[in-house]
């Protein structure tokens, strides 16, 4: 798994403009908390890229960019929490899930779904 750090709030917009194209993960984690620990590690053991090739995947530490998981919320209309997945199409967040819920089947069935509509 390649992970995009998420640092600055162009790359917000970069995000919404690539979304144009193919869907954008955003994975919110905590440095802080022990569930977006398991998460993660979670993630990346299931993680297969080439189950989902098309997809640009951000990793997000929000203890270190709080402004810029503050202005993520926002721009996509989401509650903040952590751990948090957005998955980005069309400039929109489509899909998210957080703490126990973030799994690697139900985003890559998002992912999938968007790619076949």
């Amino acid at each position: 798994m390649e992970w995009k750090p998420l640092t600055t709030p162009e790359q917000i917009e970069k995000i919404k403009q690539d979304s144009q194209q193919h869907p954008v993960i955003i994975y919110k984690h905590s440095t802080r908390c022990g569930i977006s620990s398991m998460v993660l590690s979670r993630l990346e053991r299931a993680w297969n890229s080439s189950e989902i090739p098309t997809a640009d995947v951000y990793f997000l530490d929000l203890i270190r960019n709080r402004d810029i998981s503050q202005a993520v919320a926002a721009t996509f209309n989401v509650q903040h929490e952590s751990p948090q997945v957005l998955v980005i199409n069309q400039g929109q967040c489509v899909y998210d899930a957080s703490h126990t819920m973030v799994s690697y089947p139900k985003i890559k069935e998002q992912v999938l779904d968007l790619a076949n509509s």
